[in-house]
Parts: structure tokens; C-alpha cells; sequence
């Protein structure tokens, strides 16, 4: 299993916009084979660290790394990206291996 963390900085102001379309694309991710777990995430209310008010967290469980790879090749996926690239100022991907 390899765990996934996607953090996705969009364009002033257009987080939820974004988060839109990515819970439209979540029931063809989850889908997939291979993936056991796949949603976003933003930061909590409290005095904790923030990633701020334009970012989200997409947090993901794959079965394997040839599972992620399909995922990334998937045709949902490339629709998702064409319909937020305009709108994503930054994404960096993780990917981690339990220990």
C-alpha cells in the first residue's frame, strides 16, 4: 500500500470552486481499482498550523504504485485537470510508503 498527500494551492479565492469539481470527480476515483481511500481536506478550526484559506489537502490510499499510476492516467482525471488548471497556483504530490 502506498499513502498519497496532494497539497493543491488555487488561485485567490478559488478553493471552492475547485473543491466543486473535484467531489464530482470523487465517486470515479473511488471507483478505481486499487484505491481504498481518496477525499480532501482543509484546515481545522483551533490554534493549529494552517495551510491557508486557498489551500486543500487531497489525502489518498492506493493498493500499489501501478494502481496510483492508472489513477493519474485515468480520463476522469484529465477532465478534472482541464476543468481547475486555470485556477491552481500550486500542487505539490507526496507519495509515502507506511512504516
Amino acid at each position: 500500500m502506498i499513502h498519497v498527500l496532494a497539497i493543491i494551492t488555487t488561485k485567490p479565492g478559488k478553493r471552492d470552486e475547485v473543491l466543486a469539481h473535484f467531489r464530482a470527480n470523487v465517486p470515479a476515483v473511488k471507483a478505481e481499482k486499487g484505491c481504498i481511500e481518496y477525499g480532501a481536506a482543509v484546515d481545522a478550526d483551533g490554534p493549529f498550523a494552517k495551510f491557508g484559506a486557498d489551500t486543500f489537502v487531497v489525502i489518498e490510499k492506493w493498493e500499489s504504485p501501478d494502481a496510483l499510476k492508472a489513477h493519474a492516467a485515468a480520463p476522469h482525471m484529465a477532465a478534472y485537470a482541464a476543468k481547475t488548471r486555470e485556477h491552481i497556483a500550486n500542487r505539490a504530490i507526496h507519495v509515502l510508503s507506511p512504516t
